[in-house]
This record gives structure tokens, sequence and C-alpha cells, in this order.
């Protein structure tokens, strides 16, 4: 019954073909769904402290930052140098089928971004995961609150602003869309990038996948219940802007879940965009993989 699934992503970095040929480098995405799996890290104490002159504000970073009591609640943040109580923050949310998974799945993002979009705070979170009879719904999502909430009360040490965006990978990206439609009460979230992200638990082509999942976290998934915890049902005409990507081959994510949510957000007149890789799976490499760097930076740069 158990098994992993692991995904590689490889794309270059560049703007042109040729020199995309030179430089590749590589996203891992653990994206099973309910795989029953655990997964631990270990604690580091690798701490840059910031430092500062008159006149220049120093990069620096902080690994595995504790926002609550457990051991998987934790995160990195990566401050850029000059920044200023105006400097906004990306989130990052790995995937891992809500049960597996790591922060560090998602380090090649965060050099990404620190490359491509160096203006940018970068906080990398771990949450608690969902296990048999353990349901990462709410769990999650107040997992995300308290990162939220933990970043707010050291503003000032950090000095960065409460603007937020949030980038996830599978089950992260449903958990990023769905924190950000239902329980962002102060509207600290500026934009959202999913990568095959679920978003409607209640479809019925995603049932044969969802509800064994649920009946083993220990959950009934009633239709309140899914529709409760999916970010399709959640959306409302103020949700933030949202950029979604979605394989058409997908053996895990069904096609109906990013071609409905492309529909509700049009019809609530959301800011979006929504792109299907018609022969790609969980994941996709190369041209497609470059497309969508470059599709998620424009949108970062435009929205927040």
């Amino acid at each position: 019954m158990c098994h992993n699934t692991y995904l590689t992503l490889t794309f270059t970095k560049v703007n042109t073909y040729l020199f995309m040929k030179k430089l590749s480098f590589r996203f891992l995405f653990i994206i099973p769904l309910f795989i029953l799996n655990f997964s631990c890290s270990e604690d580091s104490d690798n701490t840059t402290e910031p430092q500062e002159t008159e006149t220049t504000v120093m990069a620096t970073q902080m690994l595995n930052v504790s926002y609550g009591n457990d051991s998987a609640q934790v995160y990195d943040i990566h401050l850029p140098e000059n920044r200023n109580k105006n400097t906004k923050i990306i989130i990052l949310v790995h995937g891992g089928g809500w049960t597996s998974g790591d922060k560090t799945h998602m380090n090649t993002y965060k050099t990404n971004i620190q490359e491509d979009l160096p203006e940018y705070a970068i906080v990398n979170i771990n949450y608690r995961l969902a296990s048999q009879g353990v349901s990462p719904f709410p769990m999650q999502l107040n997992d995300i609150t308290a990162v939220i909430n933990h970043l707010k009360t050291n503003q000032s040490e950090y000095i960065i602003s409460q603007d937020y965006g949030f980038f996830g990978v599978s089950a992260g990206a449903h958990l990023a869309m769905l924190w950000s439609y239902d329980y962002d009460t102060q509207n600290n979230i500026n934009m959202v990038a999913s990568i095959v992200g679920p978003t409607n638990l209640a479809d019925p082509a995603y049932s044969s996948i969802i509800n064994p999942g649920f009946l083993f976290f220990g959950v009934t998934p009633s239709n309140d219940f899914l529709e409760l915890y999916s970010p399709f049902h959640q959306a409302k005409n103020t949700s933030p802007p949202t950029v979604l990507f979605y394989g058409g081959m997908d053996p895990l994510i069904p096609n109906s879940q990013g071609a409905d949510m492309d529909a509700k957000l049009t019809d609530l007149d959301i800011t979006h965009e929504f792109t299907l890789y018609s022969n790609e799976g969980h994941g996709w490499s190369g041209e497609h993989l470059l497309d969508t760097w470059t599709r998620v930076k424009a949108f970062i740069t435009t929205h927040h």
C-alpha cells in the first residue's frame, strides 16, 4: 500500500534556447497523494545574523525558525540586501499529498527567486504532516496562519512588510490557494502561484483518489467537508490574483480540477492565468518548465 513518487523537473533559466542548453537546474516535486510516508529533517543552527551599516542592510538567512511547539513547525527565511519596511515576501509551500514532503524540496525555487527576483524576501515553510487518524485539515491551514502571525510579530526585526504572495506545488498549492481564499481575513495576500494544485475535493472525477485518503485520515468525506476545504468552493470575488498550471495527462489530478477553477475565477472576475500543457503529467521539464517559470516570474512582478 505504501509507495513514493518522486518527480524531477529540470529546466534552464535563460531567455534563449541555445543558452538554455548550458545551464540547468532541478525541481524536485514530491507529490504522491496519500502516501503513507514519514519524513524528518534535522534542525539546523545555521543562522546568519543580520548585519547593517548606516547605509546598507545586509542580506541574511535564518534556518529552521520555530513558529510553533511541534518540531515540524519551522521555516527558513531569506532576507535580501537593502530591504526595508516595504519589502514583500514570497512564501513557498511544498507538496507531498499532505502526508509527506519537506521545505528542502522547494530550495530550487528559492534559488530561482533570489537570482531573478532579488528584491523579495523568501519564507520556505514546513508544516505538520497528516497520517493515519490525523487529518491535514484544518491542521495545515492553522500552521500557515501561525507562520503569517509569526512573520508579523517579527516584522521589525526582519525589516519586511506585511505583503505576502504564495508559491505552492501540488498539495502545497492547494493549501496556498485555500488559505488565500478563505483564511486571509486581513487581505495580506497579493497573489498565488499554483502548480498542479488540487482545487475541488468534491469533484466526482477525483473521488477515487481523495476519498480513500480521508478515510485513512479518520475523516468521513462528506460533501460538506470536501467543499469546505476546496479552493473552488471557497473562492470569492475578493480572492487574490492566481496563476494556475496543469498537465493534461496528470494521473493524480483530473483535468477538471484546473479547467473548473479557471472557469470559477472567470465567473468571479478574479485576475488569473491558466496554462494547460496537454501532453504533460504531474510535472514537466524542458521548454514547458522554462515557460512555467517565465510566467510565474512575470505574474509575481505584476501582482506582487
